[in-house]
């Protein structure tokens, strides 16, 4: 199996249809609720250029945020609405509905080639319930020829705009869920080696899976970021009142026999864990204390890796090919913590020529995106989808893929 095996918007006969388009406008807010980052409504414009130069009508649903099911005007699409315009160079037409009599008129209204915005899935509960009449008036609302799944960040959830909806409209895949899915498909199946994962973020129960796949495939695994407190309370050792999960035990036994019997009496070299680390006592902290994993005290958190192991991973990683980068290495948010995040973006960017680096969805993405000034563009492939990415690398199958046309 090699990346989509679906078809796609290339597949079938589009030109002068009226198509429905799921894409994910997810993206993060500032606090006065203008968009913080754009990166995932620009990965959506190669779609809709090509439906716009096919003539299409084309008609844009999307979530943002957890509305849990009511309408809140936090979490209005109206401001994508606006962003998308200035980077079609077009005006997107906007209805605060996702279905009924008003998408019905605007979508009768719309022209040839042109864009309209349905408000935020989301504030229907039917949606993350896959609710097959919400799915059906979806695209009868819209009058959907053909529907076209490009929301990546979305398709590991059955919901009723990446599953139900397939039954109601031919159903085929746009370019960015194509380009996701060959890529992260393709370093899976056939990586560059040597290859690097580093894996960072909060919780082991969410990763089980991949962390297992990568203990197999990978030649070297770094681990940071909360889920390296876990790991260095497993082997005995103190972390004071850090983030960490206590139900782990069974699942580390599982992950280092099968480390063991790859790399031997290497296993510590093999899945690398913090020999220093950044602490404080206090989350809001604006300084930095390094002590050696064996030196944390009671009343301390462990916010980030220290120098020592930051230089280590550096060491590990410059002669890599290919590094797979998923969940952040510190409390990255805070800036004082983000020094092994951003010397580790800042390496990858620097080995670019001679280094694929995949980075995962989610805050890993928000983070590199935020410290690029490329957007970006500093690294091999940033994906748009968090748990999307994390499933699929775990051979898992994402149901809002599974329920597209084959080819």
């Amino acid at each position: 199996m090699g990346g989509l095996t679906k078809k796609t918007i290339k597949d079938v006969p589009l030109q002068g249809k009226t198509v429905l388009v799921r894409a994910d406008y997810n993206v993060p807010l500032n606090d006065d609720g203008t968009i913080a980052d754009d990166y995932r409504i620009k990965q959506s414009l190669p779609t809709l250029h090509y439906l716009m130069q096919h003539g299409c009508k084309i008609i844009v649903c999307s979530h943002l945020g957890r509305p849990e099911g009511k309408v809140d005007s936090k979490f209005t699409l109206e401001p994508v609405a606006v962003r998308l315009s200035e980077l079609l160079g077009d005006p997107v037409a906007f209805v605060p509905q996702s279905v009924g009599d008003r998408v019905k008129v605007a979508t009768k209204h719309l022209r040839t080639g042109h864009v309209l915005l349905l408000e935020n899935l989301r504030f229907h509960p039917e949606e993350e319930q896959n609710n097959a009449d919400f799915a059906k008036a979806l695209v009868q609302s819209s009058g959907a020829e053909y529907f076209v799944q490009d929301g990546f960040g979305v398709v590991h959830r059955a919901h009723a705009s990446t599953d139900a909806i397939t039954q109601f409209a031919p159903s085929v895949g746009g370019l960015l869920l194509e380009k996701e899915l060959n890529t992260i498909t393709h370093i899976m199946q056939q990586p560059k080696r040597p290859l690097v994962a580093v894996l960072g973020g909060a919780k082991i129960s969410d990763k089980i899976t991949v962390i297992e796949r990568f203990v197999e495939l990978a030649d070297q695994i770094i681990i940071g970021g909360a889920m390296a407190n876990t790991f260095l309370k497993y082997k005995g050792l103190p972390i004071g009142k850090s983030v960490h999960e206590d139900d782990q035990g069974s699942i580390l036994e599982r992950i280092y026999a099968a480390a063991r019997a790859k790399a031997g009496d290497q296993v510590d070299q093999f899945l690398l864990l913090p020999t220093d680390v950044a602490v404080a006592t206090d989350l809001k902290a604006t300084r930095r204390t390094i002590v050696n994993v064996h030196d944390v005290t009671d009343d301390e958190y462990i916010l980030d890796l220290g120098p020592h192991s930051t230089e280590a991973m550096l060491t590990l990683i410059k002669d890599a090919s290919s590094v797979i980068w998923n969940g952040t290495l510190g409390l990255a948010e805070h800036e004082p913590f983000a020094y092994s995040s951003a010397h580790l973006a800042t390496a990858l960017a620097h080995q670019k020529a001679h280094t694929f680096s995949l980075i995962g969805g989610g805050d890993t993405a928000d983070f590199v995106l935020h410290w690029d000034s490329q957007k970006g563009g500093s690294f091999g492939h940033v994906s748009t989808g968090g748990g999307a990415s994390l499933e699929l690398m775990a051979g898992k199958i994402l149901p809002g893929v599974a329920a597209l046309m084959d080819r």
